[in-house]
């Protein structure tokens, strides 16, 4: 019907693959079954990466900024007792420093300067140290966080971690963890003691309980606002720690390492601080990519093996074209034609199987509770992408069979 309209290679190719379309199905399924795989996989993949990303960032900052430790200088031109080397009279004189609790200088300057960086989001200025609370005569060493809510709850969204009360943090309030409410019998609106190692103390109203998913923090981690603990700890005006969250969980490490540069101060990635849960990420996508290669390879093999097998079936049907006067170049795109065809309707066909199986595994693929087990993103650009991989494949496939197609000679073709 639409033959008027088409050009001479067009009408050559599809009806080669009419005439062998036992080949043609077969090798189109091996296509589709090839790219529902990688479909599949990829977004499983993509999926279970989100969501371990998500867990694991939910309760921290990308990076976190801390001001320089504590060093000890050597004291020079010290006398030696007699036969006492010199490097002996160093090691005695030189003692690892106690790290005293200090603010970063400067700081609200430098979170200026981070927040002009255009990978950049939220950076959170945290007053954070050690304390003691008091509840009767029971005690519980706890690590306390003072924030700023608005800026510090697009961090880490406490006001989804709550479980009981609510995130109001006035002068006089604190957030605790489950494990620590556990321990000492305490519930919102009970009256908490908590006092640093300078000795300053203070009662506190508890307006929040607070889950992080896990079992250490919940016991340790608790929250108030910044200007009281900055009260508590003696630190004036002052933080311990600067929160930074970025646009691109996994630059964190290259931002973090031009905010040092720019700012003298130190900075910590995830990706540092989590090396072990980094390089387990990073094998996950390695093996997502062999998967991929390999199974794109399978295909590639299985186009081209079908279209050597169509070249020495339709040797005959070429060899006339040729003696017609049909150029190399014609032939040439004629089973180029039929390797794109091959693997473009096989990757619409693996596109559909894929998203199929992803369906089906949201909908199967629970919890105990009944939940998903992670949420899966359909990305338009994997399909995109699987289509115009399984294409050029099947293009590269066909190049060698089309290239044998083409030099063969009429004459010794056509007397078969």
């Amino acid at each position: 019907m639409f033959s008027h309209w088409l050009p001479f290679e067009w009408i050559v190719a599809l009806r080669f693959l009419r005439e062998g379309r036992l080949q043609t199905i077969f090798i189109m399924t091996g296509v589709a079954i090839g790219v529902g795989v990688i479909v599949f996989m990829s977004a499983l993949l993509a999926g279970l990466q989100s969501n371990f990303i998500r867990r694991v960032l939910s309760a921290q900052a990308h990076i976190q900024l801390l001001p320089p430790k504590e060093v000890t200088r050597t004291l020079r031109g010290a006398a030696s007792a007699p036969g006492e080397r010199a490097s002996e009279v160093q090691a005695a004189i030189v003692q690892p420093p106690l790290q005293r609790l200090k603010s970063i200088d400067q700081w609200q300057a430098v979170a200026e300067q981070i927040r002009a960086m255009p990978e950049v989001l939220v950076v959170s200025p945290v007053a954070g140290g050690s304390a003691l609370v008091l509840r009767g005569s029971v005690s519980r060493s706890i690590s306390l966080s003072g924030i700023q809510p608005e800026l510090y709850f697009r961090i880490i969204d406490l006001n989804e971690k709550i479980v009981r009360g609510s995130t109001r943090l006035s002068g006089s309030d604190i957030l605790i963890g489950t494990e620590l409410a556990s321990d000492l019998g305490l519930d919102v609106t009970d009256k908490l003691r908590v006092t640093t190692a300078s000795g300053a103390s203070s009662a506190l109203t508890i307006t929040g309980i607070f889950d992080l998913g896990n079992k250490a923090v919940n016991s340790r981690n608790v929250f108030m606002a910044l200007h009281t603990a900055q009260s508590l700890l003696g630190l004036p005006g002052g933080v311990t720690s600067m929160e930074v969250t970025v646009r691109d969980v996994y630059a964190a490490e290259g931002v973090a390492q031009r905010i040092t540069r720019a700012t003298g101060v130190e900075a910590d990635s995830w990706i540092k601080t989590s090396a072990q849960f980094f390089a387990a990420i990073s094998a996950q996508t390695t093996a997502n990519t062999a998967i991929r290669f390999f199974v794109a390879l399978s295909v590639a093999f299985g186009i081209a093996s079908v279209l050597v097998v169509v070249v020495v079936q339709k040797s005959r049907e070429i060899g006339i074209l040729r003696a017609m006067g049909i150029s190399q170049g014609q032939i040439l795109r004629v089973f180029l034609l039929q390797g794109g065809l091959l693997g473009l309707g096989g990757s619409v066909a693996g596109c559909a199987i894929g998203a199929t199986a992803l369906v089906l595994w949201q909908r199967y693929a629970r919890n105990a509770d009944g939940t998903p087990l992670f949420p899966l993103v359909f990305d338009p650009k994997l399909f995109l992408a699987a289509l115009l991989l399984a294409t050029l494949t099947g293009l590269l496939a066909a190049f060698a069979p089309a290239l044998r197609a083409a030099r063969l000679d009429p004459v010794v073709a056509i007397r078969g």
